[in-house]
C-alpha cells in the first residue's frame, strides 16, 4: 500500500506538469515541468525523499522495459531510417562519448571542489 501512495504522489506531480504544459506557452515538455516540481519539492523539504523513494526505486528498476515500445517503433520505421543509419550512428556515438567526457569532468571538478572546501574548514 505504501508504494501505491508514493506512486500516486509521483503521478500527481506528473499531472501538475501536464497542466503547466497546457497553460504555459513555452516549448518545454510536461515531463521537465514535473521533474522540476519534484526537485523543488524535495530540496525545499515540502516532500521528503522517503515519501517517493520506494516508488522511484521501483520505476528505475523497470526502466529498461519502458524502452521496448520505442525500440519496436524504430524497427517499424526501418525503411525510413535505413538511408540515415550511418550519420545517425556516428552522431549517437560522438554525442555519447561527449556526454561521458563532460559528465566525468564535471564530477571530477565537484569532487575536487569538495576536497578543497573541506580542507579550508
Amino acid at each position: 500500500m505504501k508504494i501505491l501512495k508514493q506512486f500516486g504522489i509521483i503521478l500527481l506531480i506528473t499531472f501538475v506538469g501536464e497542466v503547466l504544459k497546457t497553460l504555459l506557452p513555452l516549448p518545454i515538455p510536461a515531463s521537465i515541468y514535473g521533474m522540476v516540481i519534484l526537485l523543488i519539492a524535495l530540496i525545499s523539504g515540502v516532500l521528503k525523499l522517503e515519501s517517493v523513494k520506494l516508488a522511484g526505486d521501483f520505476m528505475i528498476e523497470i526502466m529498461p522495459i519502458l524502452f521496448v515500445p520505442a525500440a519496436v517503433g524504430l524497427l517499424d520505421s526501418w525503411g525510413q531510417l535505413k538511408p540515415i543509419l550511418i550519420p545517425a550512428a556516428v552522431i549517437t556515438v560522438v554525442i555519447t562519448v561527449l556526454v561521458m567526457v563532460v559528465t566525468g569532468r564535471v564530477t571530477q571538478a565537484i569532487i575536487h571542489h569538495e576536497k578543497v572546501g573541506s580542507k579550508h574548514e
